[in-house]
């Protein structure tokens, strides 16, 4: 089995290997990726990291992930995952120890609870819905972002590429 890093190792081959049906930004630089940790107070997992540093943010067959970048017109401000969840923290009452990676397509927010960092340091992938406070009621995606996202994408691309 492998780790979550290797996972989105995975993952950006599978994003290159497929780029009629992907996007994504040319990636964050450790100044940036600094930033957006001293923002949202809290570091990113090993795995999700590597996937911004690689991309900034992305999709591929339809699966879109929020990651971190910039845009020349909202200037310095951090997008993306920083942005979703600063939002959510203010608005929604969002703990501060979840960070915002894509949207769930039914309300919720899919998030990285860094509460719960395993012995690698990876964060379990959940589902947040807008006003709960039970953690034990939220959904779990994966035990890592690296292989939820990677599982994820592979499915997604392998149903898009059947259709086609």
């Amino acid at each position: 089995m492998m780790n979550a890093v290797e996972a989105s190792e995975r993952l950006i081959e599978l994003v290159h290997e497929n780029d009629d049906i992907a996007n994504h930004a040319e990636g964050c630089d450790a100044e940036t990726m600094t930033a957006a940790e001293r923002d949202l107070g809290v570091e990113f997992p090993l795995s999700y990291r590597r996937l911004i540093e690689e991309f900034g943010t992305w999709d591929v067959a339809g699966e879109e992930f929020l990651g971190v970048y910039q845009t020349p017109a909202m200037g310095q401000k951090l997008l993306g995952s920083v942005a979703e969840t600063l939002d959510a923290r203010s608005q929604y009452g969002m703990p501060s120890d979840l960070i915002v990676t894509m949207f769930d397509g039914m309300g919720g927010l899919v998030v990285l609870d860094a509460s719960q960092a395993d012995p690698e340091g990876e964060y379990p992938v959940l589902v947040w819905n807008p006003g709960v406070s039970d953690r034990e009621g939220m959904e779990r995606l994966g035990r890592n972002f690296g292989s939820f996202a990677f599982d994820l994408c592979q499915r997604a691309v392998a149903r898009w590429r059947e259709s086609g």
